[in-house]
């Protein structure tokens, strides 16, 4: 603790202080693991190690953080729809956690301005932004425990930059829809889901191709064969002109 508390007087007198002044005034505490915020924002790519030999990025924290988002979600959820079944909840939960949703709170909460990788694919779809809003619920957990995580996410974030009601009324599930256009329209939707040949560092590990009537209408990767799948749906979707998931 006073080791923390040394560090933290040290960094806030630092050039860095723009840094933690934004972690305080984001998470509405004054964060006292700070070296977890600091790991929280470094991608893989810009891995480092420490004196024991420990890969410094934040893939770690992004596993906690992933889990511990899922059971706030869900705690949050079946408490403000007490009267809603498990695939209503399930459904919900799964639009506000998925990898875009969590790209955008990335940036409504600016933890974009601070992310430290070396790779080239970073852009807006980028699956990196997902990863540190995860990894950062993860350092405010291990900082705070599970109940200060739950303040923090549903005071902060599920309050303030998310619409449950027009949540509720969106259809993401991009899959679902070609499936019941092609069974309206009578076309035959083929979807061809395996693993990605490609190997290299920065490749999707899973591919989806779609065909329609045999001519292929969508291709899209994901870290899961379904958000592999949803890509591709919605690719086909833009392409044949039906929809607008981009």
């Amino acid at each position: 603790m006073l080791r923390d508390l040394r560090y933290q007087i040290k960094l806030f007198s630092s050039p860095r202080k723009e840094f933690y002044a934004f972690l305080k005034a984001t998470t509405g505490f004054s964060p006292l693991k700070l070296r977890l915020y600091d790991l929280a924002f470094i991608h893989r790519s810009a891995s480092s190690t420490d004196l024991m030999g420990q890969p410094m990025n934040n893939e770690r924290l992004e596993y906690l953080g992933d889990a511990v988002l899922g059971a706030i979600v869900a705690e949050y959820l079946y408490n403000r729809f007490p009267r809603k079944d498990e695939g209503f909840l399930t459904q919900m939960r799964s639009r506000i956690v998925n990898r875009s949703f969590l790209t955008q709170l990335t940036f409504k909460l600016g933890l974009n301005r601070f992310i430290n990788s070396n790779t080239n694919s970073v852009n807006d779809s980028s699956h990196i932004f997902g990863d540190v809003f995860e990894a950062f619920i993860g350092a405010v957990y291990l900082d705070t425990g599970y109940q200060g995580a739950k303040q923090f996410v549903i005071k902060k974030v599920l309050s303030v930059h998310v619409d449950i009601e027009d949540l509720e009324r969106s259809d993401n599930n991009y899959k679902s829809q070609l499936i019941e256009w092609g069974q309206k329209n009578k076309r035959e939707v083929e979807f061809d889901t395996h693993e990605n040949p490609d190997s290299s560092h920065q490749a999707l590990p899973f591919i989806s191709v779609i065909r329609i009537d045999g001519q292929i209408v969508g291709k899209g990767g994901g870290y899961s064969k379904k958000e592999a799948q949803q890509n591709s749906a919605c690719k086909a979707l833009i392409f044949l002109k039906i929809g607008d998931c981009s």
